[in-house]
C-alpha cells in the first residue's frame, strides 16, 4: 500500500513538472521532476529531467538521465530517441543513428515516427538524399500528419529536380 501512495505521488509531481515544462517554468519542473523520482522512480520521470536538462545546455546530463531510463525500463523508446536527438546537437552523428535505431526497435514506443525524422534529418545532412526521403516518408507512413516530414520531402524532391 506505501508504494502506490508514492506511486501516486510520483505521478503527480512528473504531471506538474511536465505542465510546467510546456508553460516554460524549466528550473520549476527540474525540480518536480526530480521529487517524482524520489517519490518513485520511473524511465518517463528520468527521460523528462532529460529534457528539462537539455533545454538549460545540459546535454550531457540529459544523455545520462536517459541512460538511467533504459536501465529502470528498457523498452521504453522515448530515452533512444532523445538520446539520439542530444548528440546530433553535439555533432556526434554517427552514435546518434545507433541511439534511432533503438528507438525505432523499442516496444513501447507511441511517437515512433520521431526517430525516423530524425534519421532523415542526419542523412539529409550527409547529402544522402534519397536515403533521407525513405526516411522521412516512413515517418509519414506512421503520422500521415506530421508536416515537418512533408515538408522536408518537398524540400529534397524540389531540390533533385
Amino acid at each position: 500500500m506505501l508504494e502506490k501512495n508514492k506511486l501516486t505521488i510520483a505521478e503527480e509531481y512528473l504531471e506538474t513538472a511536465f505542465q510546467l515544462q510546456m508553460n516554460g517554468k524549466i528550473d520549476e519542473a527540474i525540480e518536480n521532476y526530480k521529487l517524482s523520482i524520489e517519490f518513485f522512480p520511473t524511465a518517463q520521470a528520468y527521460t523528462f529531467l532529460g529534457w528539462a536538462l537539455s533545454k538549460k545546455g545540459k546535454i550531457e546530463d540529459a544523455i545520462i538521465n536517459c541512460k538511467i531510463a533504459i536501465e529502470i525500463d528498457p523498452d521504453f523508446g522515448n530515452p533512444y530517441n532523445d538520446i539520439g536527438s542530444y548528440l546530433v546537437s553535439l555533432g556526434r552523428d554517427d552514435e546518434a543513428i545507433d541511439w534511432f535505431n533503438k528507438a525505432i526497435d523499442a516496444k513501447n514506443y507511441i511517437p515512433r515516427h520521431f526517430p525516423y525524422y530524425n534519421l532523415g534529418k542526419v542523412f539529409e545532412k550527409r547529402g544522402k538524399w534519397f536515403e533521407a526521403i525513405s526516411f522521412y516518408n516512413k515517418a509519414i507512413e506512421l503520422e500521415p500528419n506530421y508536416k515537418p516530414a512533408s515538408d522536408a520531402v518537398s524540400q529534397l524532391t524540389a531540390l533533385m529536380n
